[in-house]
């Protein structure tokens, strides 16, 4: 398990579409929203918890068809099913090695792109942690279209119109978090529900991630 995740985490690097591609589409999506709106920094204010939440989203979903698809090319995933490893586990993997390179620095990043958009500094610390808790949810989801559409000539279309409607829920409740902590309200629900979201997420998507990678096989 833990070279399926170096292995992992190297090609996300090698291959393109990793942490750098992301992050600029990250920054770039945060620093057009004033030209769309306005340079008013109460509408700014006002806006950005969401702006950044769907910044981040829009950002982790470039790197979905990545997950399985070199392994799908060289046959590396033909050699994984007969593993001794589950392929729960892979899948598992899959979603963690997605994460390091994509969730975690776009987490990282926020706040410091929090400051283009006038986030207001109670909000920080909650759009923080907001993601740390909801971006795992999104490359678990991620891994299960992944799996879907793995195989599929052009899938990346296909493979978003299938996680984007499963990332609503992540995405109004991460930003309700980080809406109501820079406005100074209770987030401990927000942040509750968020959590439960991300660990039911973390518990069921490998297992459906890894029936359809057996179906897809066949």
């Amino acid at each position: 398990m833990r070279a399926l995740l170096l292995r992992d985490l190297s090609l996300s690097v090698r291959a393109g579409g990793g942490f750098g591609l992301a992050l600029a589409f990250f920054l770039i999506v945060v620093a057009l929203v004033p030209f769309a709106v306005g340079p008013a920094t109460s509408t700014l204010s006002l806006i950005a918890p969401g702006i950044l939440w769907l910044g981040a989203l829009l950002a982790c979903l470039l790197s979905l068809d990545r997950i399985l698809a070199l392994d799908w090319e060289d046959g590396s995933l033909d050699l994984l099913a007969t593993a001794p490893i589950p392929m729960e586990g892979v899948a598992a993997v899959k979603a963690l090695a997605h994460w390091v390179t994509t969730g975690l620095p776009l987490t990282l990043a926020a706040p410091a792109l929090g400051v283009l958009l006038n986030l207001a500094p109670e909000g920080f610390l909650w759009l923080t942690l907001s993601l740390a808790v909801g971006t795992p949810a999104l490359s678990a989801i991620g891994t299960f279209g992944a799996a879907l559409t793995v195989g599929v000539r052009r899938g990346g279309l296909l493979l978003s119109l299938i996680v984007l409607p499963l990332y609503v829920p992540v995405l109004i409740l991460g930003s309700e978090v980080a809406r109501r902590g820079a406005a100074g309200m209770e987030t401990g629900t927000a942040l509750a529900l968020l959590g439960a979201l991300t660990l039911g997420s973390l518990a069921a998507m490998p297992f459906a991630a890894a029936a359809a990678i057996r179906i897809n096989l066949r």
